[in-house]
């Protein structure tokens, strides 16, 4: 899947998809998931649960190839996940495959530092992990380095551990501070709440890769929603509205870091708040 915007390319590659329960939204009921039929069946399962896509966006812009998240990573030790745990997943032949060898990337963004957005900063090799993508800038929100570095959180600090301080340790990390710009068409933004030092990416104001700040389609239907893993769940739905309203009000096309089935569409403004409205790639 792939799409144009502003001149710049961006490419998805999938490492996998995998269901959540109607509770990985704490308010959220069998019934609410049910009264949106729509999301059946890219966006919720027949059961009624939600899918959720694991993958990497490649944005191409100004000679620059940026990847934005690394997903699970495979040979990480992730008891509590069974399906993070120790995976023996295909993802680097098929990001090879859309073109983009590890060597070929120049920057890493990675939209916060939980488990599943840093898994393919490294890999195992001879016993040690070493940074996958080795002539890479590895951007990380400075609040999330500050926040995870101190954490004994039994999922997340293992994966800083494994995933995130070999990148630092290597000497390839940049941390940010505040709003940058990376090329004269793609700004990364902080976006705190679902982690200290979250971040989003804005092509102009044409398009958004959210990461966690809407995690499914159906939060923007339902914005005050608290994910599993908000570190502040006010600070995160305040985001989640800015974020909703800035990409209504200019229809930017929106992707979805978890969104599964195309993972892209528009933020649509109705009499009762906000609707997704899925479209594909070209």
């Amino acid at each position: 899947m792939l799409w144009n915007v502003e001149g710049v390319r961006i490419t998805r590659v999938v490492e996998h998809v995998m269901p959540f329960p109607v509770d990985f939204f704490a308010e959220a009921t069998p019934a609410h998931v049910a009264a949106e039929p729509w999301l059946v069946p890219d966006f919720v399962d027949s059961r009624g649960w939600y899918l959720m896509s694991f993958h990497t966006f490649v944005v191409e812009a100004g000679g620059r190839c940026i990847v934005v998240d690394t997903c699970t990573g495979n040979s990480k030790d992730r008891p509590l996940i069974p399906e993070f745990d120790h995976q023996r997943r295909p993802f680097l032949a098929d990001l090879a495959a859309a073109g983009f060898a590890p060597e070929s990337v120049d920057m890493v963004v990675c939209t916060h530092l939980h488990v599943d957005h840093v898994g393919w900063n490294t890999r195992l090799e001879d016993g040690r992990w070493i940074p996958t993508f080795p002539r890479a800038r590895y951007l990380f929100g400075a609040a999330d380095i500050d926040h995870w570095s101190n954490s004994e959180d039994p999922l997340h600090a293992s994966a800083f551990a494994d995933s995130v301080q070999p990148v630092i340790d290597a000497g390839l990390v940049e941390p940010v501070v505040a709003d940058t710009r990376l090329t004269a068409e793609v700004r990364i933004r902080t976006s705190p709440g679902h982690t200290p030092g979250h971040l989003s990416v804005w092509i102009g104001d044409s398009c958004v890769i959210t990461g966690d700040v809407v995690h499914h389609p159906i939060q923007c239907r339902h914005p005050e929603w608290t994910a599993s893993g908000d570190v502040d769940p006010d600070a995160a739905r305040a985001t989640r509205r800015e974020l909703l309203a800035a990409a209504a009000s200019t229809n930017a096309l929106v992707l979805g870091t978890h969104f599964a089935g195309t993972s892209a569409g528009r933020v649509l403004l109705t009499e009762d708040g906000y609707r997704f409205a899925p479209e594909t790639g070209g």
